[in-house]
């Protein structure tokens, strides 16, 4: 790990705004993690919070991580998400580094963890700044693993929220049946902590869970040290107490981590069909999403849909009697490299189920890159799948 990775615990609230614009100046050079501050007259209390760049705050510009909004204007209003967290005591500090429109074409934020390796996407500015202790908090938005993916790899804890749990006004969508809220902290206590704050649901009391191990493994993209970071956590957690049993709908996992994309890039097309009438103007990733949805018919679509809307009770029927599934949140650490963002792919799934997810930090591969774990829980069921985490974190704590 590098001098950069510093997370900062969010119960440390004293002087939290000057600590904040501290720790900025002191590495911003080197992390590149904001695309704009917002201006420090006048604020003197408050939970610094980084806010996404597709995520409108009122007085800063929304540009998407893209030059077609260079010049935007300033925002007129907060979106939903931004209003909630400045009600829960959260003060937006800024906006954090997108991928293009959320998608593939990575920024220039660098991993605190390994700068010399992608800190993900497209959430990369969010999950830097926690990572480096910049803020404590940090939104993020998740249409395929845009929030789990950059946690794991810089070694921070995450929430996806469920599909629908907050409004989407404000936010510059790309998949409106895909798109989810999300949020970055340094541990999954400071995430429980975080959710009460902006939900008002504290998390229920929590004895050791009754965990389903999904392995990925007919996806065929799980890093050996990933594996060998999960069955170690299985063991570990089954003597501390949890139940711990196999999951059984592998292959149903894979039909969906199949049939997610199609519905992505299907809408994407249709969501920034402005985007897509100006394709040559747009990075080669985005440009390729958008034509492939042009060109995706609407029986394939429909199929694609249908794949979801039929596993949505199977999987739902067996977290009945789970707390959660536990698999890995990314195929293995970040790879080496600032061309690429990492493959969604383990994502995938549960996203096109709206189902919520939280970012496991802590374990460490041989090299001593992040490893990061997640756990899937039930729709809307955000505080006790948080409960949930907090006791998988503690029991796995070294």
């Amino acid at each position: 790990m590098t001098d950069l990775w510093r997370p900062w615990p969010l119960r440390e609230t004293e002087n939290a705004l000057v600590r904040s614009r501290t720790r900025i100046a002191g590495t911003e050079a080197r992390l590149r993690a904001w695309v704009e501050h917002a201006p420090a007259a006048g604020i003197a209390r408050g939970v610094p919070l980084g806010v996404k760049d597709i995520v409108d705050v009122a007085g800063l510009a929304t540009r998407c991580g893209t030059p077609l909004r260079a010049d935007a204007a300033p925002a007129e209003a907060d979106a939903a998400i931004v209003a909630a967290w400045r009600r829960a005591g959260a003060v937006p500090v800024g906006k954090t580094v997108t991928t293009e429109f959320a998608y593939f074409s990575p920024g220039p934020t660098r991993n605190p963890a390994a700068p010399g390796h992608t800190p993900g996407g497209s959430s990369s500015g969010s999950a830097a700044a926690v990572a480096s202790g910049q803020v404590p908090l940090a939104t993020g938005s998740q249409t395929a693993g845009s929030v789990t993916r950059p946690a794991a790899f810089c070694g921070v804890a995450s929430l996806v929220l469920s599909h629908g749990r907050f409004p989407m006004d404000g936010v510059v969508g790309l998949s409106p049946s895909l798109d989810s809220h999300g949020v970055f902290a340094a541990g999954v206590d400071d995430l429980a902590l975080a959710w009460s704050m902006l939900s008002g649901e504290p998390p229920p009391a929590q004895g050791p869970p009754r965990l389903l191990v999904w392995t990925a493994g007919p996806l065929g993209v799980v890093h050996p040290a990933m594996a060998g970071a999960l069955a170690a956590a299985r063991t570990r957690l089954a003597e501390a107490g949890a139940v711990v049993d196999d999951f059984g709908e592998e292959d149903l996992v894979a039909a969906l981590a199949t049939a997610h994309p199609v519905v992505m890039a299907y809408e994407a097309a249709r969501e920034r069909a402005a985007e897509l009438a100006v394709a040559d103007r747009l990075s080669e990733q985005l440009a390729g999403l958008l034509r492939t949805g042009a060109a995706t018919t609407d029986d394939e679509y429909r199929a694609a849909r249908t794949v979801i809307a039929d596993a949505a009770p199977r999987i739902a029927g067996l977290l009945a009697g789970y707390d959660a599934v536990l698999g890995p949140a990314a195929p293995g650490p970040a790879p080496a490299g600032l061309t690429a963002t990492g493959d969604p792919v383990l994502s995938r799934p549960w996203q096109a189920l709206g189902l919520p997810a939280v970012g496991v930090p802590g374990a460490r591969d041989a090299a001593g890159l992040p490893l990061g774990l997640q756990l899937v829980g039930p729709a809307r069921g955000e505080a006790g799948l948080l409960a949930t985490g907090c006791w998988v974190a503690e029991a796995l704590r070294p």
